[in-house]
């Protein structure tokens, strides 16, 4: 398993979450692999993304997508119940309200997430190559 292709991206603006956002359009996400650790202020989302930011674009790669000083999380058409559901990533966005920032994930099927922060701090982390070899059973 080459390790270079596995990458980190820390956010702390604008500029950063675009990145973040381009390079995780069009993951997969499962319901089960959302986590919201509310005592330690992190949402965490599990993602199976392609490779964009390289020439390895067929590459698929397990990423985790992580947000600090996360206030509250409110979720929108996402059916909680349903651990096996997967939601298509299509981009994250932000507003800023008075003191704090809302940062949006934004799903397909009209579903999305809405992340109240007091700053923008997400870090986008590679954990391993998918192997195309393993979905074919």
């Amino acid at each position: 398993m080459d390790k270079k292709y596995l990458a980190q991206i820390i956010a702390t603006d604008n500029e950063g979450l675009q990145m973040i956002s381009a390079c995780t359009a069009g993951a997969k996400v499962k319901v089960a692999d959302i986590k919201y650790l509310a005592s330690n202020k992190v949402f965490l989302l599990s993602l199976e993304r392609t490779k964009i930011e390289t020439d390895q674009a067929d590459k698929k790669i397990n990423s985790i997508c992580r947000f600090d000083f996360v206030d509250k999380v409110k979720s929108k058409n996402i059916d909680q119940k349903n651990e096996e559901l997967v939601l298509d990533l299509i981009a994250i966005d932000y507003l800023k309200n008075k003191d704090d920032y809302e940062i949006n994930l934004i799903f397909d099927k009209n579903a999305h997430i809405a992340l109240t922060t007091e700053t923008i701090e997400v870090n986008l982390e590679d954990q391993n190559e998918i192997n195309s070899n393993e979905n074919i059973k």
